[in-house]
């Protein structure tokens, strides 16, 4: 897949199959356009093209707002567009002016005049230009404006639910993460660099995810896999402040199984596979020993179905 981060690189020999947005978690629904697009591409020729925008729109329109949490870094977004076969990535950078544009100057001048788009393919909530004005609606008559094809692609459902990097968001928030992999159709992810941990007969590993904006799933206790230098381990994670301790400090710290390598400094991956408790004050070290090998127990039974 080619990156590209300036758009005036981008010149197409092959008619352009386009889709555009923020795409964050590339989730299922994402995943059903992005298949579309690169499929169509490859039926007349032509190349398959996502259009992103970083930073996040919010983060330049509300820059005070520290509420907003992504799903994923834009390092994540990549990777996952990647693996979908996408031929091009352009990722945009979102602007006070880019923000200002209408919705009839967004299509002219980015998708049509720099883009030089052949068909558009969106999902059944799209918007764009400047306050969201733009919707399908409108889109239809830029269509045959500029003469392009559109097609749009409907709601896309999981248990009867719609799919969206809001409900995955609330997911993770709930520590929901088998859910939120569901939806996104595929473990979610945090990466970050190893720190020093705790040593109380289980030595762990402590996280600085990468992105101050990265979503944290709801503290409590996790079984997880870990990818080192491309290689898979069973772990148990915690998320939260260690209250038998009265830890001020939150924390993100991993228990590798079967593991006594350094690993300090090291960056590394780590896949949710479902939550199996929450935080808990214990009286006394030895008790939360005696839990901490229950939750082994238990957290390797669940890797191994």
């Amino acid at each position: 897949m080619n990156v590209i981060y300036d758009i005036a690189e981008f010149k197409p020999e092959k008619p352009v199959i386009l889709t555009q947005g923020t795409f964050d978690g590339v989730h299922f629904g994402h995943q059903k356009i992005l298949r579309q697009v690169v499929n169509e591409a490859l039926q007349i020729g032509g190349v398959s093209v996502l259009l992103t925008f970083y930073p996040h729109p919010r983060l330049v329109l509300y820059p005070d707002d520290n509420e907003l949490k992504l799903l994923s870094t834009i390092e994540e977004k990549v990777d996952l567009v990647s693996a979908l076969g996408v031929d091009y990535l352009i990722i945009m950078p979102f602007t006070q002016e880019l923000s200002r544009l209408r919705a009839d100057e967004f299509v002219r001048d980015i998708l049509v005049e720099k883009l030089h788009l052949t068909k558009l393919i969106i999902g059944y909530d799209h918007r764009f230009g400047r306050n969201r004005e733009g919707g399908i609606q409108e889109m239809v008559l830029f269509a045959e404006t500029y003469d392009f094809e559109l097609e749009e692609i409907p709601a896309q459902d999981i248990s009867a639910s719609i799919v969206s990097s809001t409900k995955i968001r609330h997911a993770l928030l709930n520590g929901e993460v088998h859910l939120a992999g569901e939806y996104l159709g595929t473990a979610y992810v945090l990466r970050g660099k190893v720190e020093e941990g705790n040593t109380i007969g289980y030595p762990t590993a402590n996280i600085r995810v990468n992105s101050s904006y990265k979503l944290i799933p709801k503290n409590g206790v996790y079984a997880v896999w870990v990818y080192i230098d491309e290689k898979k381990f069973e772990g148990m994670l915690n998320i939260g402040f260690n209250p038998t301790f009265d830890d001020k400090n939150w924390s993100v710290e991993v228990h590798l199984f079967d593991f006594n390598q350094n690993v300090y400094h090291k960056e590394i991956t780590i896949a949710f596979v479902s939550r199996t408790r929450d935080e808990q004050k214990f009286d006394n070290l030895q008790s939360l020993i005696n839990q901490l090998k229950d939750d082994e127990k238990e957290i390797r039974a669940i890797l191994e179905e």
